[in-house]
């Protein structure tokens, strides 16, 4: 008999989170989540990742642990179910893929039954993330010709179903989801039914995140080893593969800065060198008060000898306005484009915009003087945030040339860090941290106060440089380019000095700053 009920009225979205780098999700993923109404999401899905793809949905966290009912996958789907019948589009949000190891039969049958319609987003499950993290193959043609995944925890009252006898006899991977917690349980079994103790293991604990470790043991030791080091759930026990630390910043933790939504580059060239990235914005970028000067200038934008841009948020900013008032390039007439800086200049290209006019230097003084020079008695049209320096403006004004300045976006230190950042901070072992802006530098100083005394800094520019040691510090590094690739590289290339000379006396920083970590 089938069912004629009508199809609820809205939708279910089962998505695969990846391990937890934001960088990790589809494409498919992170279109659904921007067309969220609601995200029922996993305890171990960062909430950062939430804020910077889909801020505005309503959220509806599940934690299971503890949880009394006897079938909490079952309970989940009925709650989805009632959502999709409200209306809109819901997102069930899992970490890894949601047809592994994630209860999504449980979860699937009540919203089914409730004629809601359903697709399902793969996404990057945490075999392959953590085999990816440890640089080992999961097969090869020699030794692995099978991968087995195997949960390492079985439902409770389940009669354990797991056939130890036949998984020692495969010339193959084993790949244990849930493993630590019964470590000594299943290792135990699988060099009873024949698996020998000497099998290299290699453990990832919470893959992809910052305080992500690697761990390398053998089958015969891997217990006592999980006791020994604290390698923390959740983790992926790889059985068969030995780990292959790798890149030049493998071991190596990085504190990212940037705003939220822009820290993908940098956290991306941090992890393909091998090392990780604790991400903590310390300032804010938000829209200025009225779009009114900005809208009037882009209006009078074929009036001008040069429109200068002073940075990416600045492009941003003003080709946003540019499409919201129906307008292209053809707007701005003769006027040519100036970028501060290499990565506002590739902002600006992105977008389709030829960058007439880069300087040798990203400072305002050589950009002021590489202007000047090229136009007598011309009008320049600034774009720029609410706050900064003012050396611009002044060197284009001293040789004689009309500026105006609007401000196409606003930067807005934080005033404290969030109890889930101070803490990461504290507890996490950071190495280095990088400093993008003036700003930040500044943000820097007053939220972590004494604690930069103990780590290295990398700044992006002169002008950040120059913001720091106005607070007394000095940075370890400043990139010879201004990108955020330039800025991975300088540490890279101290990282790669200091394996072959011994330290350099004394701290990377000499100032008392205030200790409090929330200013």
């Amino acid at each position: 008999m089938h069912d004629r009920r009508s199809p609820a009225p809205g939708r279910v979205f089962f998505v695969g989170a990846g391990p937890g780098a934001p960088d990790l999700l589809t494409i498919r993923a992170v279109e659904i989540l921007r067309a969220a109404d609601v995200i029922v999401h996993d305890a171990l899905v960062p909430v950062r990742m939430l804020d910077g793809i889909n801020p505005h949905a309503r959220r509806v966290p599940i934690d299971r642990a503890g949880d009394p009912r006897p079938d909490p996958g079952a309970a989940t789907g009925h709650l989805l179910a009632r959502l999709a019948v409200e209306g809109g589009t819901v997102v069930r949000l899992k970490g890894g893929d949601p047809a592994v190891f994630g209860r999504l039969a449980e979860e699937l049958e009540p919203v089914r039954r409730a004629g809601v319609a359903v697709e399902l987003v793969p996404g990057v499950t945490a075999a392959l993330a953590a085999a990816a993290a440890a640089g080992v193959p999961l097969t090869s043609r020699v030794e692995a010709s099978s991968v087995t995944l195997l949960t390492g925890r079985e439902a409770d009252g389940k009669e354990a179903a797991v056939d130890f006898r036949g998984l020692a006899a495969l010339q193959g991977t084993l790949v244990v989801y849930m493993g630590v917690e019964q470590v000594a349980r299943w290792s135990r079994e699988l060099v009873a039914a024949g698996r020998s103790p000497d099998t290299p293991v290699t453990i990832v604990s919470r893959c992809s995140w910052p305080d992500e470790q690697l761990g390398a043991t053998t089958l015969g030791h891997c217990a006592a080893d999980v006791e020994r080091h604290g390698w923390r759930s959740p983790a992926v026990v790889i059985v068969g593969a030995a780990a292959v630390p790798a890149g030049p910043l493998a071991g190596r933790l990085v504190l990212v800065t940037r705003p939220s939504g822009q820290e993908g580059e940098i956290v991306s060239s941090i992890r393909a060198a091998g090392g990780r990235a604790l991400h903590v914005p310390l300032v804010s970028i938000e829209d200025p008060p009225s779009w009114q000067p900005l809208d009037d200038a882009i209006r009078a934008a074929s009036t001008y000898d040069w429109i200068v841009l002073a940075s990416a948020n600045g492009v941003r900013g003003f080709l946003g306005r540019l499409a919201a008032l129906r307008l292209d390039g053809r707007a701005l007439g003769t006027a040519r484009l100036a970028a501060i800086g290499p990565a506002t200049r590739r902002h600006l290209e992105e977008a389709g915009y030829r960058c007439d006019l880069t300087p040798s230097v990203s400072r305002a003084e050589e950009l002021a003087a590489e202007l000047a020079a090229t136009v007598h008695g011309g009008r320049f049209l600034l774009i720029r945030a609410d706050r900064g320096r003012e050396e611009l403006r002044l060197g284009l004004e001293a040789r004689g040339h009309h500026v105006d300045e609007v401000v196409a976006y606003e930067t807005r230190p934080r005033e404290a860090l969030d109890p889930h950042d101070a803490e990461a901070v504290v507890r996490l072992p950071v190495d280095w941290i990088v400093l993008t802006s003036p700003s930040i530098a500044t943000s820097a100083v007053r939220l972590f106060g004494d604690r930069m005394r103990a780590w290295k800094i990398a700044t992006i520019s002169p002008v950040t440089t120059a913001a720091l040691e106005g607070h007394g510090l000095t940075p370890t590094v400043e990139a010879a380019r201004a990108t955020t690739d330039g800025i991975v590289e300088a540490i890279i290339r101290h990282e790669a000095a200091a394996a072959v000379l011994p330290p350099p006396a004394g701290s990377p920083g000499t100032a008392h700053l205030p200790p409090s970590l929330h200013g």
